[in-house]
């Protein structure tokens, strides 16, 4: 069943369902977000929203939302949680170390995820079908591409010979990916080269560490650190004329090279309808995991310019979407 067809009937058999806690005539939603901070762009938000609205509900006349963010850094996630159950909140909405860590907090209060990992590798749920317990949402299958971005790069690079990738081994996925990608450089011919940063104050001297490497480019993995400090990021491979893969838009949006994966606001988005439907009487076990059904290619020419690159015709022909 396609994605919009089943909100939309679920959206239908929900709007005679009761609204979760009759008592407070205004439910809480918490949503804890990982990888951003209060200043930045709000498109999650904006999504997620706009996702509410999709079935009924209103920030400020039939909802509350409460926001923590936490700019990639997440131990802290244990006390906002707590603190979020102490409120108390109607459902838990956000990202994947978000998910995880009201899921071990709470067996009861429903949690929406918008991941871009496996939830059932994670934990986060049984299956996709059947999510079992009180935890659903999106996969938008972000760190399973990571082999797809390498294999894009080659297209762009033919001639190159080695990669370095960006990871973070503090996050859950960052394993399984490091593995994906070694197993395709090896089909590829080229030598990768892990650079490890879990903080944003590793990263001067990770890109210090490529310097001395010299790869002939960049892949960033997806995890919510990188997105948090993508600006910082974009600007070191400028200076170190580095060619760059990114796994979403917003980094080349924000004068990165190239990225490709799915759409992260859509995601967030869906979580929105799914945060409503729950709010109106559905359980998280009955709503299965959505997943994507288009990733997009996103190329930066002017980024692709100051850089003395030439995108070639077969890669052209399969973008998305060209930033001038």
């Amino acid at each position: 069943m396609r994605r919009r067809k089943f909100i939309n009937l679920m959206g239908g058999a929900a709007a005679a369902w009761p609204l979760a806690g009759r008592a407070q005539t205004r439910p809480v939603v918490g949503f804890v977000y990982a990888g951003a901070t209060s200043s930045e762009p709000v498109a999650f938000v904006t999504a997620f929203r706009q996702g509410l609205r999709e079935v009924g509900f209103v920030e400020g006349q039939n909802v509350a939302l409460e926001y923590k963010y936490l700019n990639g850094q997440d131990g802290q996630l244990p006390t906002l949680v707590a603190e979020l159950i102490e409120r108390p909140v109607a459902v838990f909405a956000g990202d994947t170390p978000a998910a995880m860590a009201a899921k071990k907090a709470t067996s009861t209060i429903p949690i929406v995820f918008a991941t871009g990992a496996d939830p059932v590798k994670l934990g986060l749920v049984a299956s996709f079908n059947r999510p079992g317990g009180n935890v659903t949402g999106v996969s938008f299958l972000s760190a399973a591409l990571e082999a797809k971005r390498l294999e894009l790069l080659h297209k762009l690079l033919p001639q190159a010979t080695s990669v370095a990738a960006l990871v973070d081994p503090n996050f859950s996925t960052s394993a399984g990916q490091l593995r994906d990608l070694q197993d395709a450089a090896g089909k590829l011919g080229w030598q990768i080269h892990a650079i490890q940063v879990s903080s944003d104050s590793e990263l001067d001297s990770g890109f210090s560490i490529l310097a001395r490497l010299r790869p002939d480019a960049l892949l960033v993995s997806a995890v919510p650190l990188f997105y948090a400090q993508r600006n910082q990021i974009i600007e070191l491979a400028a200076r170190h004329s580095l060619p760059a893969i990114y796994p979403i838009r917003e980094f080349p949006a924000a004068g990165g090279l190239l990225s490709y994966g799915d759409s992260i606001s859509d995601a967030f988005r869906q979580a929105g309808d799914y945060t409503g439907l729950i709010l109106k009487g559905a359980k998280p076990t009955d709503l299965p995991v959505l997943q994507p059904t288009k990733f997009e290619l996103v190329i930066n020419m002017k980024t692709a310019k100051a850089l003395g690159l030439t995108i070639p015709p077969e890669v052209l022909a399969i973008t998305d979407e060209v930033i001038e």
